[in-house]
């Protein structure tokens, strides 16, 4: 009989009547209205949409296609319609597509999950059998363990239907495990919240979480479930039992029985086997699954960074396991004791009046009673104090209710010395946490409370009561509560440090009191995201990134105050037990707190099991199109899970099959997806460097500038993930060097120029790179020979000159003096190497990381030398667990305190000196091979270009900030840049085109911070060019000065005067009549105050600089500036009129030819303006200024003789002519030895001071040596001269045969001749 059985149990899976279905493809039949319908305002048409989708979803086999947008519109219908009849259709719908999709309905379950079990806070049976059956169906095309997390986040909703459906639901998925799908890293956070559900107050919830607790306790049995059950009492633990044996498993009753029982043989033997005694096997398995090391999880339990233990998603009380010598031993088990039993024991140990007075009702006498009380407690022994008992006798009637608050602070007091005295269990614990979190919001005993929970915390650990606290909190509806509790907690961290702590349940409770109501509870949730960014880093600003702009700016915020701080040592809790754990052995010396590896504390998600190989082979899929969606498929993947382990199955092979594509846009996702892999992945990506990191290299070599450009991006997040050992082991690098591909070598040598200098040691298989290298420097292509000179110091750097010089032996005779040569050259100009790291003071996890090289010359390494020297290095740093995603930015006052990887860079200069960089992209925007700088609005290849050719000169840390889409970061970057504009003069010039290119987009921003902050940058910048005799390149004027113009028609003030400003400085490095035809260019614009400003611009150019400014000539520039005289705006033509009258007052009547003909009525309002100027013309014009740049010189020795200051003659010029633009009848010129320096006036601090001009020393001895006067060296005119030429032409002609004499004495006389005979008016 049995045998029959177990042989059709065996027969039955093999015939699915599902897989003889032939699919149905619905999407393309779906009415063309419906997602219109869906959205409709009247219930009627939105019916119809769902009927619609309800017949084509009862076909029984569904045909896989893109189901992503009807299933978001279902979704929507079931979370946010008001008809409950909508609901319950909306929910059929999903539960036909989940039974005919089967597996491939798996993708959309995560998010259909958390919307449903919501809904279940409808009361109605017909909407919550809908929703029940679809919930099933889902739960059977996907696994526990996908929707772990959403489920779990669930379980703390306050609505006791949600919590009650939740739990039946999660009784129902047990059914259909076995103890290998159920282990005890998915058992133990569901374990755990369901116990919370059996102490609820309402009775259906306690119910079913009894139910959910037999049914796992019927699937794994009892040695896997009962160490989560040892807080439970016997009532309660019989009550689990009883539930456990009514339970019937999908597998079939037997499979059970069995694991308890062990009744039966042949079939259900193998179950026992999996069931009870399996559970050994279990844990050997499953644990070591999610780790990226294929190690036993007993040698990795004692370290704080365990790559195995985020994937639990509730590991909340991880602590116990933490230090298992430290910690586990002295974690107290006691079991709930009856409120008799309890009097008896403190009876034992109080006065007996004491436990009299306790409910009195004269509060006198209960003040009294605790006085007793605390004596006794202050008294008694540790091994003697029944701590249990004695928190009973506290919570006993008044409580926690105490009305006194003298009575209220003393209790408190009690239970903090109790706590603190004695054996104190978590079972203690619960008895008094809810009262101390209902007493904390209190203006009198808040303090006590706190005071109490931290003790509490010492004893039971902090992530444990940490949870407790949190959920008590957050489900009641106390604010002031809530926000105490959030601010108890963040100091509470400080206080203990991160150990252990469950990121992903604080996160979800974080998220709960960002969306409060009251703003105390916002602020308070934000003080604690600050304090969880010293330990976790940017990395947690990933799981904000939904939150409203308005908050999310908050929390940037409070992150942007964190910056530059370092997570304080624990003063509490862990760091005292791992002390006193000295058999700890090396993972004693690892810190439990800021000093792990942050990124471990964070969640990763198991995603092999959603990489198919439906999908896998979507991804290799003939039609492009179909390998697109695989693509897409992946990144929406890697987007939801945000961390993820190591464990990708075949997606490696897939990704690294269409990194070699014919469709170049499939490429770049490929590596857009392989980018978000490093960062999901974080280091762990190094054991896929080989497989699928080399082949990224291979793509530098692609003929497609943005493919390159993408591929490099790639290979830098990933080289920041892995560090650079990975790579440079083994000859995968020096097989893609040999290649005889310009692209590949130059970009790859520019990579290894920019990571080589920063690694203090290399692997020795570097040398295999040497003869390439070689071969590279007499490549016929130009710009690799030119990047394997730039690599060949950074080289010679880790191997040493002999190593280089004798892998030259090999080389042809002409070739190897070439190279020996350029050795000899590298040989001087050879970096050293960055200095070995410091040791910490303050935790053995080390400091920040090495100074980023400056790859320039000798002299610019020196004087980066001072910041190199105390910095330690990445590799230190790696070694004690410190993650490179786990970066927090570094303060410039505490650069040795820091121990995160983004310090590395911080401390480095922030732009790198490449020789000839700036040269070789002008000649490739002259040559097209960039797009030249020229648009109306920056489009994302422009970007994405200056993006490209900024990697290589800007540091990677400032590079992220410069191009992060918050304007927050914009800001920090430009606070950077103004603090290291002044070291590094060198660096800002050599990337000058780039730096003005970037500040261009930054004139496309709305942001007017940013805005204030990049002209206040651009005003230092030029202000230091002027002083270092800098001249602006036409490639730099034409890509930055037109769109700083366009700023000028701002309207702020403030904007358009530093606009101004800017301008005026800009003069001093680029001349004044190159500028002219771009001003004249904004005078065309629809913006009326830009060809306002524009032309009062002109004018001061005129004034300062006179006519030969204007260009192309005086009169067309004239003739322009003339036609605004008719503009319909008052300001524009004021503008225009006042340059005109400038341009008179400089050159008299003449600008009346200059400016051509003019309508009556506007030369009426010229006329008008010049005499109302009452200014008459000067009679020498104003001396031209020479255009070359050095035309200040010689005015400036006078300026600096008469003043003290450093303003330029000619910019005080301009910045008087802008004064007076409105008024030309002040600007009266005149000399500058007779001007008032208002400038040092309002400058004055009041301190009268004199200070004599520094005087020209003459030898006045000379003055009595007799004066010889020397002979006149010009004849006087012949006395024939007249008679010889009575013409004008004849004396031309007799003139010029002189001026051209070989004599210069003869030539000078003719030219003095010329004004005797031509007649001068």
């Amino acid at each position: 009989m049995l045998r029959e059985g177990g042989d059709d149990g065996d027969e039955v899976p093999q015939i699915d009547a599902y897989e003889l279905l032939e699919a149905v493809e619905i999407l393309s039949k779906l009415p063309k209205d419906f997602y219109d319908k869906i959205e409709a305002k009247k219930w009627q048409e939105r019916k119809e949409a769902l009927e619609a989708v309800e017949v084509l979803v009862k076909n029984p086999k569904l045909e896989a296609g893109d189901y992503a947008d009807l299933v978001k519109a279902l979704k929507k219908v079931v979370g946010k319609d008001t008809n409950v009849m909508l609901v319950a259709l909306a929910a059929k719908c999903l539960t036909g597509l989940a039974v005919g999709l089967r597996k491939k309905f798996g993708q959309y379950a995560g998010h259909v999950v958390p919307t449903i079990l919501e809904k279940f806070k409808e009361k109605k049976p017909q909407v919550v059998q809908a929703l029940q059956e679809a919930i099933d169906a889902i739960f059977l095309t996907t696994t526990l363990q996908n929707i772990s997390e959403d489920v779990l986040a669930v379980m703390d909703n306050k609505n006791p239907t949600i919590k009650q459906q939740t739990s039946l639901f999660i009784a129902r998925s047990f059914r259909h495990c076995t103890a290998s799908t159920l282990p005890k890293s998915l058992l133990k956070p569901f374990c755990a919240a369901l116990l919370k559900h059996i102490n609820d107050s309402a009775p259906e919830v306690r119910d079913a979480a009894f139910e959910a607790l037999g049914t796992a306790l019927k699937v794994v049995g009892e040695k896997a479930v009962n160490p989560f059950l040892v807080d439970v009492d016997k009532l309660k633990l019989d009550k689990i039992k009883e539930c456990s044996e009514k339970v019937e498993l999908v597998n079939g009753k037997k499979a059970g029985l069995a694991a308890e029982k062990k009744e039966f043989k042949p079939v259900p033997g193998r179950t026992a086997v999996s069931g009870a005694a399996g559970d050994k096997d279990t844990k050997d398995i499953s644990a070591p699954k999610p780790g990226p090391l294929k190690k036993a999880p007993a040698t990795k339990a004692g370290g704080p960074p365990k790559k195995g233990k985020p994937t639990a998603p509730g590991g909340t009380g991880s602590a116990g396991t933490k230090n298992k010598k430290g910690l586990e031993t002295k974690e107290i088990v006691e079991s709930e004791l009856s409120i008799e039993v309890c009097e008896e024991k403190a009876s034992a140990v109080l006065p007996a009046t004491c436990i009299q007075l306790l409910d009195s009702s004269n509060w006198k006498e209960r003040l009294a009673c605790m006085e007793e009380f605390q004596k006794a407690v202050e008294l008694m022994d540790r091994t003697e104090m029944p701590c249990q008992a004695l928190v009973r006798m506290l919570a006993k009637k008044p409580g926690w209710k105490e009305t006194n608050f003298q009575v209220m602070q003393m209790k408190l007091h009690i239970v903090a010395l109790i706590a603190q005295k004695g054996n104190f269990s978590k079972t203690s614990a619960q008895i008094v946490l809810d009262g101390l979190v209902d007493k904390i919001g209190d203006v009198k005993c808040g303090n006590n409370a706190k005071e109490a929970m931290t003790a509490i915390a010492e004893a039971c650990m902090l992530p444990w009561t940490a949870e407790q606290v949190m959920s008590m909190a957050f489900s009641q509806k106390n604010p002031k509560n809530q926000s105490e509790t959030l601010n108890w907690l963040s100091n509470a961290i400080k206080e203990f440090g991160f150990s252990g702590l469950n990121v992903k349940a604080f996160i979800s409770n974080v998220k709960t009191a960002l969306a409060a109501t009251n703003p105390a509870v916002r602020t308070s949730a934000i003080t604690l995201l600050g304090v969880m960014y010293l330990y976790v880093g940017p990395s947690l600003r990933m799981f904000f990134e939904d939150e409203k702009p308005a908050l999310l700016s908050q929390i940037d915020a409070e992150f942007e105050k964190m910056q530059g701080q370092s997570p304080p040592a624990p003063t509490r809790g862990i760091s005292k037990h791992t002390t006193s754990g000295t058999d700890e052995g090396e993972e004693g010396d690892e810190p439990d707190d800021g000093g792990n590896d942050v990124v471990d504390l964070l969640p990763r998600t198991e995603i092999s099991d959603k990489i198919t190989s439906e999908l896998v082979s979507k991804i290799s899929d003939k039609n492009w199109k179909i390998r697109k969606e695989g693509l897409d498929e992946v990144a929406g993947i890697i987007n939801e899970a945000k961390f993820i382990q190591p464990n990708i199955g075949e997606l490696p092979t897939a990704l690294k099959g269409r990194l070699n594509d014919s469709n170049k846009i499939l490429v770049q996702q490929t590596l857009n997806i392989l980018q978000q892999l490093a960062v999901a992945m974080g280091p762990n990506i190094k054991q896929h460097v080989k497989n699928l990191g080399i082949p990224i290299i291979t793509v530098l070599g692609d003929s497609k500038n943005n493919v390159r450009a993408a591929a490099l991006a790639t290979v830098n997040a990933w080289a920041e993930q892995t560090g650079m050992k990975e790579w440079l082991e083994g000859e995968d690098l020096s097989e893609e060097l040999k290649k005889e591909n310009p692209f590949l070598r130059q970009e790859l040598l520019g990579w290894l120029a920019e990571k080589l200098p920063t690694l203090r040691s290399t692997p020795t298989d570097l040398i295999l790179c040497v003869p390439h290298l070689y071969s590279c420097l007499e490549d016929r292509n130009g710009d690799v020979r030119k990047k394997a000179q730039d690599a060949l110091p950074f080289f010679m750097m880790h191997l040493g000159y002999e190593k280089m010089a004798k892998a030259t032996g090999k080389l042809k005779p002409t070739s190897k003096d070439q190279v020996l040569a350029m050795l000899e050259k590298a040989k001087a100009n050879m970096p050293a190497k960055p200095a070995a790291p410091a040791k910490a003071t303050s935790k053995p996890v080390g400091g920040s990381a090495p100074a980023k090289f400056q790859a320039s010359s000798a002299p610019v390494e020196d004087s980066v030398s001072s910041t190199v020297e105390p910095k330690p290095d990445l590799k230190k740093a790696k070694t004690v667990g410190v993650s490179s995603k786990a970066k927090s930015a570094q303060g410039k006052k505490v650069p040795s305190k820091t121990s995160l990887k983004e310090d590395e860079d911080k401390s480095g200069p922030i732009f790198i000196v490449v020789p000839n960089g700036k040269e070789q992209r002008m000649k490739d925007e002259k040559g097209l091979k960039v797009l030249k700088w020229n648009f109306t609005t920056p489009r994302d290849e422009y970007i994405e270009q200056l993006k490209t050719q900024m990697s290589s000169c800007v540091a990677k840390w400032l590079q992220d900030e410069l191009f992060h889409s918050d304007f927050q970061h914009h800001n920090k970057a430009l606070a950077v840049m103004v603090d290291h504009l002044e070291s590094e003069k060198e660096g800002v010039i050599g990337c000058l085109d780039l730096i003005l290119k970037w500040l261009t987009l930054r004139f496309f921003d709305t942001n007017t911070s940013v805005l204030m902050k990049a002209l206040e940058y651009l005003k230092l910048l030029f202000t230091l060019l002027s002083e270092e005799e800098y001249h602006l390149t036409e490639n730099e004027a034409s890509s930055f000065i037109p769109y700083l113009i366009l700023k000028v028609g701002e309207p702020k003030d403030v904007i358009r005067k530093d606009v101004r400003a800017i301008l005026n400085r800009m003069c001093l490095v680029y001349p004044a009549s190159k500028m002219f035809p771009f001003i004249m260019e904004g005078t065309k614009s629809k913006n009326s105050k830009q060809r306002a400003e524009c032309l009062e611009e002109l004018g001061c150019l005129v004034e300062s600089y006179g006519m030969n400014v204007c260009q192309p000539t005086p009169g067309k520039a004239l003739k322009e500036i003339a036609i605004h005289i008719g503009d319909r705006d008052n300001a524009v033509r004021n503008a225009a009129l006042n340059t005109i009258v400038t341009v008179y007052n400089v050159h008299g009547d003449q600008v009346f030819k200059l400016i051509g003909t003019l309508s009556e009525k506007d030369m009426s309002m010229l006329e008008e303006r010049i005499k109302r100027s009452a200014k008459r013309p000067s009679a020498a014009p104003v001396k031209q200024v020479d255009e070359k740049p050095q035309r200040t010189q010689s005015i400036n020795s006078n300026a600096n003789m008469l003043r003290k200051g450093p303003v330029e003659d000619i910019s005080s010029k301009l910045n008087q002519a802008r004064n007076m633009s409105g008024h030309p009848e002040a600007a009266q010129m005149v000399r500058r030895e007779f001007q008032l320096d208002l400038d040092e006036i309002e400058n004055d601090n009041g301190t009268v001071r004199c200070e004599m001009p520094e005087l020209v020393q003459h030898k006045l001895d000379d003055i009595f040596e007799p004066v010889l006067i020397p002979e006149p060296k010009i004849r006087a005119v012949s006395p024939h001269f007249d008679d010889m030429h009575s013409n004008t032409a004849s004396t031309i002609n007799f003139i010029i045969s002189q001026v051209a004499s070989g004599d210069i004495n003869t030539s000078i006389q003719a030219l003095t001749q010329v004004i005797g005979v031509i007649p001068i008016k």
